[in-house]
């Protein structure tokens, strides 16, 4: 295979297909980050933060699917990927944004941030499972709205998904500090779980 070149401008990939496997069932009804002309809003306060840390969902499995939750419950914390699917289409060919929709954070690449309006809006939380009820998994910090297809559900390990000599960017670093004084949420130790932002 030949190298990339840093030019080329068109891809050759393969087709994709993706189909939900259930839904998300939430109190939560709007997100907390709205794409607007051309950036984001943020219309969360430390209020919504904390509401999102300790909110209860209910994630519904396709029940012909219920087979792949076996062994499920054996893991305290699971990765949920879920569509952001009130991210209009128009906002996903947004190309950079100030993370979080503060202006005093600087414009940032989508792909350097973790901001809904993608151009594909995959999102991905690390959440707690509290329990399993057939094909329904009820989970504690799921930051996905009411009505969130669901593409995937992973359970989360430290070891696999831990990662040596992190650097994150000033901005980041700014905003976890701002996070974690506020009352924490049940997820991992080592603060990896908010690896995105809401639906």
């Amino acid at each position: 295979m030949a190298p990339a070149s840093e030019s080329e401008k068109n891809i050759d990939a393969p087709d994709m297909q993706l189909r939900p496997v259930g839904v998300v069932k939430s109190v939560l009804n709007e997100p907390s980050l709205a794409p607007r002309r051309g950036d984001l809003h943020w219309k969360a306060g430390a209020e919504r933060t904390l509401q999102e840390y300790n909110t209860v969902a209910h994630l519904v499995i396709d029940s012909e699917l219920t087979g792949t939750l076996d062994g499920i419950d054996e893991f305290s914390h699971l990765l949920v990927l879920y569509w952001a699917h009130l991210v209009p289409p128009q906002a996903r060919s947004i190309t950079e944004v100030h993370p979080m929709g503060r202006k005093d954070l600087p414009l940032t690449g989508i792909f350097a941030t973790c901001s809904p309006a993608r151009p594909n809006p995959i999102c991905v939380t690390a959440v707690r499972l509290l329990e399993r009820r057939g094909n329904v998994l009820v989970v504690e910090g799921l930051e996905a709205v009411d009505g969130s297809p669901l593409i995937d559900i992973k359970p989360y390990t430290p070891y696999y998904y831990s990662a040596r000599d992190v650097k994150v960017s000033e901005w980041m670093a700014q905003i976890e500090r701002e996070l974690s004084q506020r009352p924490p949420r049940s997820g991992p130790a080592d603060g990896t779980e908010r690896v995105a932002d809401g639906d």
